[in-house]
């Protein structure tokens, strides 16, 4: 027997000691089954920058339009192609300030001349949007990082720092009460013990209640938080049974901070989750290059180095290695969002995930002709959309046609000159 679909908050939790688990979209949520087409599902927005930039000539196509051939990087995420769009030639204007690397400051908000004197930033992309809808989810928004640095800016211009352990943000995600019940919820986890044993009585009452298609969705949902549990303590090296003085210390979510690669693979596993039960409609990643050498296989010299690689075929050969496995890790996440549905539709048709970099060219710190791919969000992909590598398009026309998508409408965002991209549609 189906449960009535109006009892069902589009917020509804299943909650235990110290454990709030919010739940997926589901049929039952919908005012009535016959309108489950008319109810539109929420718009999202993830971007993703990666600030020592993409070698562009693994990455842009060399023909524009839809029978473009592909790169070695797009080749890694072929099975996404008919949903994702690259873009060359966009940039934002005036960016030269103290050196090319102050440009990570502006890639969501386009402020001119970053790292001179008296620069001021302005609002970031998310928080222009969660200003307006933010209230709407249980965070209006989470910002991520492979470092405490982050894309994201208040109104003021002051950046919002990044979140940079996974497991805080599955905890922040899952896990609800007073201190000391999440401390010795953390420590089930570290003992193998999931967040369904903790709601999994609660969880079968729900259930039995739902129709098959919600049940078996709720199946792969139950199953996805507790392969991410499995993930993170593997990754944390949590032990079985802690000592106390051990337990008492918070665990160390990735132990090689040069590993880039791990930490942003696991932050991308949260990305779905964080979306499919609404608890926010924006993320905001930055992967931020490091002085030392990412334990990628094949790569022997430092990440800022390999950027900066001065035509060095061998150092070209490594980069690419790294920013593969950044791609590979990007592949996966696009999969992830494809896999998950919502309203009968993939999660990914509803949620805009922007790829891309704040130097076009990171060996000479240059910050125009920037590397952009834009995935999902209801637009027609599956092309290469280039314009003048000399006098590139503002990268804020984009945003303002995705600031629709958002169902938001402003004219103007940044320093955009018109409010879409000619071509995306």
């Amino acid at each position: 027997m189906n449960i009535a679909p109006s009892s069902i908050s589009r917020r509804a939790f299943l909650r235990g000691t110290g454990v709030s688990l919010a739940l997926p979209f589901l049929d039952a949520m919908l005012p009535r089954r016959i309108l489950a087409a008319q109810t539109a599902a929420p718009k999202r927005l993830v971007a993703v920058c990666t600030s020592l930039g993409i070698y562009s000539p693994a990455l842009f196509p060399k023909q524009t339009g839809r029978e473009y051939e592909s790169t070695p990087y797009l080749d890694l995420i072929k099975d996404h192609r008919s949903n994702v769009t690259i873009f060359s030639g966009l940039s934002h204007p005036e960016q030269s300030g103290a050196d090319g690397h102050s440009s990570e400051m502006t890639w969501l908000t386009s402020a001119r001349h970053p790292g001179l004197g008296g620069f001021r930033n302005t609002i970031s992309l998310d928080q222009f949007v969660a200003e307006k809808i933010g209230v709407e989810t249980r965070y209006p928004s989470l910002i991520l990082g492979t470092n405490n640095v982050s894309q994201s800016y208040t109104r003021s211009g002051v950046m919002i720092p990044a979140e940079t352990k996974p497991s805080g943000v599955f905890a922040k995600l899952f896990i609800d009460g007073t201190p000391d019940e999440i401390q010795r919820q953390m420590k089930k986890l570290r003992e193998g013990r999931s967040i369904m044993d903790a709601v999994g009585d609660e969880a079968k009452r729900f259930g039995a209640r739902l129709g098959a298609a919600d049940r078996d969705k709720l199946d792969e949902y139950f199953t996805s938080v507790r392969e991410m549990e499995q993930r993170l303590a593997k990754a944390e090296d949590w032990v079985q049974k802690p000592k106390p003085k051990i337990d008492a210390q918070k665990p160390a979510d990735i132990a090689e901070q040069n590993d880039i690669i791990g930490r942003l693979q696991l932050l991308f596993e949260l990305v779905p989750l964080a979306l499919q039960t609404d608890s926010t409609r924006l993320i905001t990643i930055l992967v931020q290059g490091r002085g030392d050498v990412p334990p990628v296989p094949g790569v022997s010299i430092d990440h800022h180095n390999l950027s900066h690689h001065g035509q060095d075929p061998e150092k070209i050969r490594q980069l690419e290695l790294v920013e593969m496995a950044e791609m590979g890790a990007f592949n996966k996440l696009l999969g992830a969002l494809e896999e998950k549905t919502e309203g009968g539709a993939p999660l990914l048709d509803n949620t805009m995930v922007l790829l891309g970099s704040n130097l076009g060219n990171a060996n000479s710190h240059d910050w125009t002709n920037l590397p952009i791919l834009l995935a999902g969000g209801g637009f027609k992909h599956g092309q290469h959309l280039a314009f003048d590598a000399k006098n590139n398009v503002p990268l804020c026309n984009l945003f303002v046609q995705m600031l629709q998508k958002m169902g938001q409408e402003p004219n103007s965002f940044g320093s955009s000159t018109a409010t879409s991209v000619p071509g995306l549609v």
